[in-house]
């Protein structure tokens, strides 16, 4: 922005002075001469003599040959020996020099200016001018700030103005790029890494996640190890161990983790036990028992594995069912009921006979219910749940009569074993 009578020269980038005496037509009246001036023209009579000391640059350049204007250098052969005791008129704002020629007042130099003091003196030739500081512009005869934000845009994000200046700053998770305009992401996983884990830059901002087994606390950077046995009552089939990161199942005495969550029951009879030569080991859910080889009491003698007979000779056995089987079964702790848990099945069929079963004791609370399936056969059905570890031991008799009146019974005692636990 240059100054009045000034205008910007874009070869020379700078200000030159207009030729106000080739632009302005009569720009002097009543016979006057125009002479082209710094940032001005002086209208001077036609008979004046203007001498340019040929060291500065002319103003009257464009006038030079005409309106009597005389250029004079040091060298020039021509020039009239000086003359101290001749005094020259110089125009306004030059002054005599020791050599008798006009040169140009520096008012910013002398302080003959009348600038204030917000404004900038800069000298011309034959004048000077008062300017603003850069940063401001003229308003009037004062200098005011230029808001350099209300400008078409200098800054990527946010402008702030300062008294004859302006900064630029960025949103949070950018910082100012070397040219002090644009903004350009902070990668805060390289930076700092503030998460307690994982981090992930994103533009302008970052995001921390946890590795498995943890989760974001409340503060979003740090990791919680997240309770997987409080999330829900069927991570496993016993009992959850939460450890850091994880969790681990456990299973009671007796039984084994599977698949890592359920719970399989040790069949301590084929790995080891502590029964006897003359006991069997029976394996049940959570355990085993020792039962001896041979059950038989008096009056029955063993016949085969775990079947005793009860002599025809012997007066007593006459009296007595003719032969008891032991077996034995193990169920689970509150079984669902009703529930078919041992089938009972003559192993002698006779012609002409009837056989009949029913529960001979062992029911005394009414768990169990006999169902005869079939003239040789019967179900033993669970009615009532049972809550372990207990031992039941049910004497199932299977009746047989035919026409001649004949009548035998045997026994099949039950032992059922209920697990602690219901798996």
């Amino acid at each position: 922005q240059c100054t009045d009578g000034y205008e910007w020269d874009p070869v020379r980038q700078r200000c030159k002075d207009i030729d106000e005496c080739e632009i302005v037509p009569d720009a002097c009246k009543g016979g006057m001469k125009c002479v082209n001036h710094y940032g001005g023209y002086l209208c001077l009579p036609r008979t004046a003599q203007i001498i340019v000391n040929e060291r500065e640059e002319a103003a009257a350049e464009s006038t030079s040959g005409r309106n009597n204007v005389i250029r004079r250098t040091p060298a020039d052969p021509h020039r009239a020996p000086p003359n101290p005791t001749h005094q020259i008129q110089c125009a306004a704002g030059y002054e005599q020099s020791d050599h008798n020629v006009c040169q140009d007042i520096d008012e910013c130099a002398t302080g003959i200016h009348n600038c204030r003091a917000d404004q900038v003196c800069v000298n011309l030739r034959g004048s000077f001018s008062c300017q603003c500081p850069p940063g401001y512009q003229k308003r009037g005869d004062q200098c005011v700030d230029i808001d350099e934000c209300t400008l078409p845009p200098y800054c990527h994000h946010r402008c702030v103005n300062t008294p004859g200046s302006y900064y630029c700053q960025c949103n949070a998770g950018f910082q100012l790029a070397s040219n002090n305009h644009t903004c350009v992401d902070i990668n805060e996983c390289d930076a700092n890494n503030p998460c307690a884990q994982q981090c992930y830059n994103i533009l302008g901002s970052f995001i921390c996640q946890c590795n498995p087994g943890f989760e974001l606390s409340s503060d979003r950077i740090n990791c919680e190890d997240t309770d997987e046995c409080r999330t829900s009552s069927y991570m496993c089939q016993y009992q959850c161990v939460n450890e850091p990161g994880k969790f681990s199942c456990v299973c009671p005495e007796g039984y084994q983790v599977v698949g890592g969550r359920t719970c399989q029951d040790i069949n301590e009879c084929e790995t080891t036990n502590e029964c006897r030569e003359d006991e069997i080991c029976w394996n049940y859910h959570g355990g085993f028992r020792c039962y001896p080889r041979n059950p038989c009491q008096e009056p029955y003698v063993l016949t085969s594995e775990n079947r005793c007979v009860c002599p025809v000779s012997n007066a007593i056995c006459r009296e007595l069912p003719y032969s008891v089987v032991y077996k034995y079964m193990s169920i689970r702790s509150d079984r669902t009921v009703p529930s078919d848990i041992f089938q009972i099945q003559a192993t002698t069929i006779y012609p002409n006979t009837i056989n009949t079963f029913r529960i001979k004791s062992g029911n005394e609370n009414g768990e169990f219910y006999l169902r005869q399936t079939s003239a040789v056969s019967a179900m033993l059905v669970l009615v009532k749940s049972l809550s372990g570890p207990r031992e039941h031991i049910v004497d199932l008799e299977m009746l047989t009569v035919n026409s001649l009146n004949y009548r035998t019974s045997s026994v099949l005692r039950l032992t059922i074993i209920v697990g602690p636990y219901a798996f």
